[in-house]
């Protein structure tokens, strides 16, 4: 069996300035999701703090307890879990000339950055069954080419990493364009604040900076489909496996599957306090919606500071070890939320510690999937990149759809400067899943995977 995928003999490492054009791309995928997965509960259901806000753009249904804008959402993400199983299959049994990875993410980048703002341009100004079925088509649509985006994108950082550092190596610089698509995003309600502070009405202070880093989402989203020539750097064999025999593959490996679980119980919580961070701001904390801007800069730098040292701690201690005590951390981070500290204290102290668990998240689940490719490619001789990537955005989105579900109907209890019972609950909800997410992630046995 010829080992191609992993022959560091033959492959060069990745160049410098192509890395960097491979890892722009990321930071446009993570500017292109920002709004849709942060400020989507901010702009249809905005915090009731007395100041000007957004008109009332969706009729108020409630299924169970459940939100129109939270079933809209959560169905969105359930579908896509199935579409990026679907385009991982169909990306690993692809041979093309242009790259079997990059046809998909050319064909996706425009429209994806087309409709991460449409998505907030509903027709109507006023409450409207319109206004529903435009953002149902909207997300629906966005959420295809979300994954076809990154699926593919993902899948190439095990097929062009040589051996398990490069892939860190590799894993480590996404992850800081990540973060830099994520603070281009974070940037929305300081431009806003600032574009309202010329005259111009909240609405269109919010439309016109979606618009903009829409563009620039666009742009960086095709910089890899540009300069990556991938049938030079990416080493992969076309997969032959029908879909559910390669998705059955996958979903039956035991590591994986720990994995995958404790990485959802991650993106439950992290979701929760992305889309709440404009709560916690303006009525936990009872600042200015633009000092959001300065909390998720302040999180982010600071785990930016943390980036060089996380290679050698993993070496060190083990990628396990280091994920463990992120989610310790994460949680702890949440019960300050809910202390008795003085407010500026509270908010200097959840920006500052979210750097560590930020820094690890980031870096190292696509170093463990990466891990568990090898592992299972030495084992079977079968390329499922794809196939892995995409069950590991599955819980990402599965995640995200759960949190979306949850949060809107937890800020029914209360999301007013009087009342923020509901905020407050998802605080705890948040906090709880992060230690459930420890116990899960404890029983992951990162040293068999090692062992090819």
């Amino acid at each position: 069996m010829q080992n191609t995928i992993s022959n560091a003999v033959e492959r060069k490492r990745l160049p410098r300035n192509i890395l960097i054009c491979y890892a722009l791309g990321q930071a446009g995928w993570s500017l292109a999701s920002y709004n849709v997965g942060s400020l989507l509960a901010y702009f249809y259901a905005p915090p009731e703090n007395g100041q000007p806000t957004f008109p009332v753009f969706l009729p108020v249904f409630i299924f169970f307890g459940l939100t129109i804008l939270g079933v809209l959402n959560s169905f969105g993400r359930f579908y896509d879990a199935f579409v990026d199983a679907f385009i991982a299959n169909l990306s690993d049994r692809t041979v093309s000339k242009f790259g079997k990875r990059r046809l998909y993410m050319a064909i996706s980048a425009l429209p994806l950055s087309l409709l991460s703002f449409l998505i907030f341009y509903p027709p109507s100004h006023s409450s409207s069954i319109v206004n529903i079925w435009w953002l149902g088509v909207c997300l629906f649509f966005y959420f295809i080419f979300y994954s076809m985006y990154i699926i593919p994108y993902s899948a190439l950082i095990s097929e062009m990493g040589v051996d398990e550092k490069d892939r860190m190596r590799i894993s480590t610089a996404v992850s800081l364009t990540w973060g830099i698509g994520f603070l281009l995003g974070n940037l929305t309600p300081a431009l806003q604040s600032l574009l309202e502070k010329t005259g111009m009405m909240p609405l269109a202070a919010f439309q016109t900076v979606v618009f903009g880093l829409a563009f620039v989402a666009l742009v960086l989203m095709l910089m890899p489909v540009i300069f990556l020539n991938e049938n030079k750097y990416a080493v992969s064999e076309s997969s032959s496996v029908n879909f559910l025999k390669s998705a059955g593959s996958v979903l039956s490996f035991a590591p994986f599957r720990i994995f995958a679980l404790s990485y959802l119980i991650y993106w439950l919580a992290l979701t929760i306090i992305q889309s709440g961070m404009v709560y916690y701001v303006t009525l936990i904390f009872g600042m200015d919606k633009g000092i959001t801007t300065l909390f998720g800069t302040v999180s982010f730098l600071g785990s930016f500071l943390f980036y060089p040292f996380i290679n050698k701690l993993a070496a060190r201690y083990t990628k396990k070890k280091l994920i463990l005590v992120g989610f310790l951390v994460f949680s702890f981070v949440f019960a300050i939320m809910l202390s008795p500290l003085p407010s500026i204290v509270r908010f200097g102290l959840v920006a500052v510690l979210a750097s560590y668990p930020l820094a690890v998240f980031g870096i190292l689940p696509n170093a463990v999937v990466g891990d568990i490719i090898q592992n299972r490619f030495h084992k079977t001789g079968v390329n499922q990149s794809g196939m892995f990537f995409a069950f590991a955005s599955v819980v990402v989105k599965v995640g995200s759809s759960l949190s979306n579900l949850i949060f809107p109907s937890l800020l029914l209890f209360g999301k007013s400067t009087e009342n923020h019972s509901g905020v407050t609950y998802t605080i705890v909800v948040s906090m709880l899943f992060l230690l459930l997410g420890y116990f899960v992630f404890s029983r992951y046995n990162e040293k068999e995977i090692l062992m090819n």
